[in-house]
């Protein structure tokens, strides 16, 4: 049995997720303990739970210590299996971290997988439910992940209700992913959004955004999304944002920002073509949300994975420690806390 601290590095919610899908892909049991150990308060919370329960359906697997403020959780895999599952998180806890660690046991599976969640999909604590369909799941194609996002309806704070489902086809060996540069810029797309709320806001944070990034040479095409109720795809409560992507030679990175009350649309615009016109000038092909959540399949991948990024964040680094410690990958990291870095795995070859 694996026995995991969970107050280790960032010591938040995601060793809880990430160290379970990966007992889950080997058919380890392993304990949790502190969970949630350096957050307060500690122990699981709702959007936890709702994880535990997705990657035990996905698996046949058995859980104990399964309840609100749990700060131990043991973990039995079963076999993974293919078919359709449903879940409700029943608050605005973010869908895209039950996504983040279900995925790579989606995937493996041995037929089709379709998952539908319940929940916050635009959460300021994670990357938007459009990160992962515009850049995330871009570059996991380039490894052999067959996966598809679909948002039936947006979900902000305080009530969620958003839905997503996500479908993925079954995969045999993930090819390595090398992004140390940017080559030739292809295309740059923005998506700006909002669900109750006067349709000036999103044409401002595209025209922010859009005006600042023409200044830095670069061509955006915006897609706007203005929702108001009546639209089956319009959240509960007002929210917007923005997400830009790129795509470049090698893959694809990206930044998002969400709206704030009080906080002008043409800031939150001109914040994310900011930090994407610093990934560009800088030649970073990995942003600082991507590198973490491209740990995962750069060790389960075939081979030698590579990447460079602007910040080395804590979130990468205990992704690494627990990829390392339960699946045994080999990691080099060249580069420093918060500073630009160089990531080199040896992946496992996994396959099921």
């Amino acid at each position: 049995m694996i026995t995991i601290r969970g107050d280790m590095l960032e010591g938040g919610g995601q060793i809880l997720r990430l160290s379970t899908a990966l007992a889950a892909l080997m058919g380890e049991p392993i304990k949790i303990v502190r969970v949630r150990g350096k957050r307060r308060p500690p122990g699981l919370r709702r959007q936890h739970m709702t994880a535990l329960e997705v990657l035990a359906s996905l698996c046949n697997g058995r859980v104990e210590g399964l309840r609100l403020g749990s700060t131990e959780v043991f973990f039995e895999p079963g076999d993974i299996g293919g078919g359709s599952y449903r879940f409700d998180v029943g608050t605005a806890g973010s869908v895209s971290l039950i996504l983040q660690a279900a995925m790579p046991v989606m995937v493996f599976a041995p037929s089709p997988v379709k998952l539908r969640l319940r929940g916050g999909t635009n959460n300021p604590m994670a990357p938007p439910v459009d990160y992962l369909e515009r850049i995330l799941l871009e570059d996991l194609k380039l490894m052999g992940v067959e996966a598809r996002l679909r948002v039936y309806r947006r979900g902000f704070y305080p009530r969620g209700g958003g839905e997503v489902e996500v479908q993925t086809q079954p995969s045999r060996r993930l090819k390595p992913l090398v992004l140390q540069d940017l080559g030739r810029i292809l295309e740059v797309r923005g998506l700006v959004y909002s669900c109750r709320l006067p349709s000036h806001i999103a044409n401002r944070m595209a025209s922010s955004a859009s005006e600042r990034l023409r200044r830095a040479g670069l061509d955006p095409v915006f897609e706007r999304e203005v929702l108001q109720p009546g639209n089956p795809k319009c959240s509960l409560d007002p929210g917007c944002g923005i997400v830009l992507s790129v795509k470049h030679s090698y893959g694809f990175f990206g930044v998002d920002n969400l709206g704030v009350k009080g906080k002008r649309a043409e800031l939150v615009g001109s914040e994310a073509a900011e930090q994407l016109i610093k990934l560009v000038e800088g030649g970073y092909p990995v942003d600082r949300h991507l590198c973490d959540q491209l740990i995962v399949w750069m060790a389960l991948a075939d081979g030698v994975s590579r990447v460079k990024t602007i910040e080395l964040t804590l979130h990468a680094l205990t992704c690494i420690e627990l990829t390392k410690t339960i699946l045994k990958a080999e990691f080099k990291v060249e580069g420093d806390l918060g500073k630009p870095a160089v990531i080199e795995c040896r992946g496992i070859g996994y396959e099921k």
